[in-house]
């Protein structure tokens, strides 16, 4: 979700050289404004003479582009401890700075655990500074492309190791769901060891907790609240996808007296896409698998005043055999039953279950106190179906929209505008593919 600001110049007339990301794609670096300068080119003349004459070829004198890059040792200056063993403070930002007549062209600063390190270029090349902090306890490697005077290029590399912090307060992360397989509705959960309130703190946590599927899917982080964050992608997890889950942020410097602590990366897969609607005010259920219906099926669903609640809700649990009683949602009407084929839909106890108690209503009536209730044939078919994250929506009932935190995950009950408002990164700014689905064109910090 953040860019990496990496620039490359090139001599008047010439085109942008290209660099290879960490993706290996290509693309064209972008050269910020500078003076033009007169360039000297050595032409070459082709002396064409009788049967048997050679060509004279251009030789060392030729286009300053052409030549090899030269030492850039001593053009250019870092900020960073020199040897010694003495280490760089990662709490103060990486600058590297061009010395006499020449000027930077790029820089690539990377830690053995590859995360870059974003940072910006002086319009006159003269100046580089990181702008996204570095990770405490790394060894960072930090490539420089320089030109002289006559757009000649040098080429120099540094590595130094940052120290310790200071601090010893973390910021652990723990992921969920715990791996295993999941239905398309399945969101990512990040619980936090500490509350983040800042929103520039809250960038660089996000920045750092990484989400990637096969096949690809766009999608954000949305803070929850100061310590749990939410991922879903714009639409439905692809089918039989595959979704790796990761922080890079151990070591970050997240705020003041704060640093990145470790996190344990999961990973998830997903089954068919499997979406049961029910309809209440027709009672019956409609249930469809990557989008064709394959079964219809008589329910009834809560009576006035015990409205099953409207919108898309996650499946949390399969849980077989419950004992359901009045006292668990406060009813003013007695009940005490063993129900079977149970699946969780909310955390204050709304399920998809058998109903052997009111055949005679499924499919005519809404009678239950909030449940959607099925024959125990239809429910044991259902139970055998449905997996823990797939999607059970209902519509047309008179209940409110289950909100979407809270209780279970509602999550998708939030439109996609308002989802990435939810995003300290993506918030407030306009949507654009999502860097799994448009080429990386340059390397992402952290």
């Amino acid at each position: 979700m953040s860019t990496t600001e990496s620039f490359r110049g090139a001599a008047a007339g010439v085109e942008s050289p290209t660099v290879l990301d960490p993706s290996g794609l290509r693309a064209l670096g972008s050269t910020p404004a500078r003076p033009r300068r007169n360039r000297t080119v050595v032409s070459c003349t082709l002396l064409v003479v009788s049967l048997g004459a050679g060509v004279t070829a251009c030789g060392s004198g030729g286009h300053p582009l052409s030549g090899k890059p030269y030492d850039a040792a001593d053009r250019v200056s870092f900020n960073t401890p020199t040897g010694g063993g003495e280490k760089a403070d990662p709490d103060k930002p990486l600058e590297v700075t061009a010395e006499d007549d020449g000027r930077i062209t790029d820089v690539t600063a990377v830690d053995a655990a590859g995360r870059y390190v974003a940072g910006e270029l002086s319009a006159d090349g003269g100046r580089w500074h990181s702008t996204s902090p570095l990770a405490a306890n790394a060894h960072y490697t930090v490539r420089v492309s320089t030109e002289d005077e006559d757009g000649a290029p040098g080429r120099e590399t540094r590595a130094f190791d940052t120290g310790r912090p200071l601090t010893k307060k973390r910021l652990d992360v723990t992921f969920g769901p715990k791996e295993g397989r999941y239905g398309v509705g399945q969101p990512v959960t990040a619980e936090l060891s500490r509350p983040v309130k800042d929103r520039a703190a809250r960038s660089v946590v996000e920045r750092a907790l990484k989400v990637d599927s096969i096949p690809a899917a766009e999608g954000a982080w949305h803070w929850v609240d100061d310590k749990k964050l939410h991922y879903r992608p714009k639409e439905y997890w692809p089918a039989d996808a595959t979704i790796r889950v990761r922080s890079n942020l151990e070591g970050i410097k997240i705020g003041d007296r704060l640093w990145g602590g470790k996190a344990e990366p999961i990973e998830l897969t997903t089954g068919a896409k499997i979406v049961a609607v029910t309809d209440a005010s027709s009672h019956r259920m409609t249930v469809y698998k990557d989008d064709q219906v394959i079964k219809e099926i008589p329910v009834t669903t809560g009576r006035p005043g015990y409205d099953t609640r409207n919108g898309v809700k996650v499946v949390l649990a399969k849980e077989g055999t419950v004992r359901m009683t009045s006292a668990s949602i406060g009813a003013s009407d007695f009940y005490d039953l063993t129900v079977h084929h149970s699946v969780r839909v909310t955390n204050s106890g709304e399920y998809v279950h058998a109903a052997p108690w009111s055949t005679g209503s499924q499919g005519y009536a809404n009678v239950s106190h909030g449940c959607t209730g099925m024959s125990s044939g239809n429910a044991q078919w259902f139970y055998d179906t449905i997996n823990e994250g797939d999607i059970v929506e209902v519509v047309n009932s008179a209940g409110d929209t289950m909100a979407p935190f809270g209780n279970g995950y509602g999550d998708w009950n939030l439109d996609w505008k308002k989802w990435r408002e939810g995003s300290a990164l993506v918030g407030g700014t306009q949507e654009v593919p999502g860097p799994q689905i448009q080429a990386r064109l340059r390397p992402e910090s952290v």
